[in-house]
């Protein structure tokens, strides 16, 4: 029975903690699926890049808005879907041969793990070989999550895509359903609308993106019922179905909704339940997510979990700034460090782009927080106005007393321009001191900041 002192789940954060200080250690890193986790190979970074070539396909709709007559002559799906993939496979395979390779104090077992005791672990190789059971002094679980599939699809045989797949068709469907609300959803909808789809967007949700501060989210739906067709309050009402030319249905309170293909986005369930967490000691949320301290502790002795199977914040750079934790606390088990999530911010690269940290003003009216609020367009500053720009927003939430309690925008580089704000509310820079004892770039985008700012109706003690 292989004995090690440290074991890793998972290779997407997980995978950063072992470096050249771990050196004297004996290192088992442990992967079922494709080396680098979701944000490298089927999130954040892939998603981007098409995301990037979406925005280039709707400013050329849009140039004639500035007196340029241009048009879109074809949109090469295969060359886009290499271009990402080319630059993406290889560094994923380059991440495994490292490990595998690079590191003599490190062992790579591809397969799946599962607890059977007290950092105890039996790992099934992915090629079908004999399990291998592992034991380890501590252990860390960073596992990710999984796309969640609602029964009616699920249970009802027919072919569906989810964000784990649907990048890599052969080429865009003419006809695209999408499942889900949130901001998988948002994004996918951006991408193959502007990329050629005639995209559906089916939701039991009353709103798109209801995560989001409620004036932010109604704005958006509003937008995107004017470029998808949108379905809100649509729970299915029967299973879905598979017609003999391939046409895949559902059905909603709406009608039959038919499409060449379907893409479930409605969300993403952690993993804890697949490596039977609990023969590990480990308690579990009742959404299934591993319970951790401040440290990142799970409540089983020498195990540490991060990331997507551990985390309410289902963001890379939160499972990042996990790790970063993880490894200190290995590393210094008497000098321990806690994360630190009190304002964690967020991006959805939809169209528009939205961005968010900090309290919605639903957040603030349920807990009663006193506050007010500024929303400012970007079309009120010239910037926004050379750039024709009529949706855009910022929303600011402050206390009477200028203490920025949270920020919402909507627009163009929307997750860029909210940057200042982030930093503002993680330092506690008020929202006078923030507006006026700087300097603002004219014309540059980021006075529709400066104008939110001045804007909020503090009270005199501000």
């Amino acid at each position: 029975m292989p004995h090690h002192d440290l074991v890793i789940i998972g290779t997407g954060s997980g995978n950063t903690i072992p470096d050249d200080r771990f050196a004297d250690l004996d290192v088992a890193i442990v992967e079922h699926g494709v080396f680098g986790g979701t944000c490298l190979n089927v999130g954040c970074i892939p998603t981007k890049m098409y995301v990037y070539a979406a925005d280039v396909a709707q400013t050329i709709r849009r140039a004639g808005i500035y007196g340029v007559d241009a048009t879109i002559d074809k949109v090469r799906w295969a060359d886009i879907r290499d271009r990402v993939f080319g630059r993406i496979d290889p560094i994923a395979a380059g991440g495994q041969r490292y490990r595998e390779h690079g590191l003599p104090n490190t062992t790579v077992y591809l397969g799946h793990a599962a607890f059977t005791g007290d950092r105890t672990l039996r790992v099934t190789p992915t090629d079908g070989g004999a399990p291998t059971t592992i034991t380890a002094d501590r252990v860390v679980v960073a596992a990710g999550a999984r796309p969640s599939i609602p029964d009616s699809i699920g249970d009802s045989g027919v072919p569906f895509h989810t964000s784990d797949d649907v990048m890599r068709l052969d080429e865009v469907p003419r006809r695209l359903t999408i499942v889900g609300g949130g901001y998988i959803a948002a994004e996918f909808a951006h991408v193959f609308s502007a990329l050629g789809s005639e995209v559906t967007v089916a939701t039991r949700g009353t709103a798109l993106l209801r995560e989001q501060d409620e004036e932010i989210s109604a704005r958006f739906t509003a937008l995107a019922q004017q470029r998808w067709n949108v379905l809100l309050d649509a729970a299915p009402t029967a299973p879905a179905e598979q017609r003999e030319d391939g046409t895949v249905v559902l059905h909603c309170r709406h009608g039959a909704i038919e499409g060449d293909a379907l893409l479930v986005a409605t969300g993403r369930i952690p993993n804890a339940d697949l490596l039977d967490a609990a023969a590990g000691g480990l308690d579990l949320h009742p959404d299934g997510r591993i319970v951790v301290d401040e440290q990142q502790r799970t409540t089983a002795p020498g195990v540490w979990a991060l990331g997507d199977i551990s985390s309410e914040f289902q963001l890379k750079h939160v499972a990042n700034h996990e790790a970063s934790i993880v490894r200190h606390n290995l590393l210094h088990p008497d000098d321990p460090r806690s994360v630190n999530n009190a304002h964690v911010p967020a991006a959805v690269f939809t169209d528009p782009q939205i961005a968010a940290i900090g309290l919605r003003e639903q957040d603030c009216r349920d807990r009663g927080i006193p506050y007010v609020t500024k929303t400012q367009n970007y079309g009120d500053v010239a910037f926004g106005w050379a750039m024709e720009d009529t949706t855009g927003v910022v929303k600011l939430i402050a206390r009477p007393d200028g203490t920025l309690l949270g920020a919402h925008m909507m627009g163009p580089e929307a997750s860029t321009l909210i940057q200042p704000l982030i930093q503002a509310i993680t330092f506690g820079l008020d929202a006078r001191t923030m507006a006026e004892k700087q300097y603002w770039i004219h014309p540059a985008l980021p006075e529709v900041i400066e104008n939110a700012l001045l804007g909020l109706p503090l009270g005199p003690e501000a």
